[in-house]
């Protein structure tokens, strides 16, 4: 599964100012909201429940906050680098500062698995983190996920 397939261009936000978790999560579901049509509300209310399960902040300052709608009809993702890290009660303790929304329709199943896979894979690869923390460009951050795609397939 390519990121490609689940991050447009226009979901990603290149250099995000927020002050917490919760706002992050609200920036977040309002640009999923515009790019997906559902009501803002009904996706921060779903990543928020999931939140509350266990942060899905995964360490080395990423997170992969994700929720499954009724009312989506495909895998879609944000993706957004902090201007300033925020605390995300991560696995390690460390403050967040690259974060990968997954949205996924509910009877998703292993397509959802599959994508959260694919993104935490690429996310543990320190050269490239390395990239997306040195730019604040949108078109880079998309290049430099994709260009991932290509020298792992």
């Amino acid at each position: 599964m390519a990121l490609a397939d689940l991050l447009q261009q226009d979901a990603i936000i290149p250099a995000l100012k927020v002050n917490s978790k919760k706002q992050l999560l609200q920036e977040l579901a309002s640009r999923a909201s515009k790019l997906t049509g559902v009501a803002e509300r009904e996706i921060f209310d779903v990543i928020l429940q999931r939140e509350r399960l266990g942060s899905t902040g995964v360490g080395h300052g990423v997170a992969i906050p994700h929720g499954k709608l009724n009312s989506i009809s495909s895998i879609s993702g944000v993706f957004a680098r902090l201007e300033t890290p925020v605390d995300f009660e991560a696995l390690d303790d460390e403050p967040v500062d690259l974060v990968f929304l997954l949205l996924a329709p509910e009877g998703a199943g292993a397509d959802h698995l599959k994508a959260l896979s694919r993104i935490a894979r690429v996310l543990r690869d320190q050269e490239l983190v390395a990239k997306l923390r040195q730019t604040d460009s949108a078109s880079a951050i998309y290049a430099f996920l994709n260009q991932e795609q290509a020298t792992a397939a």
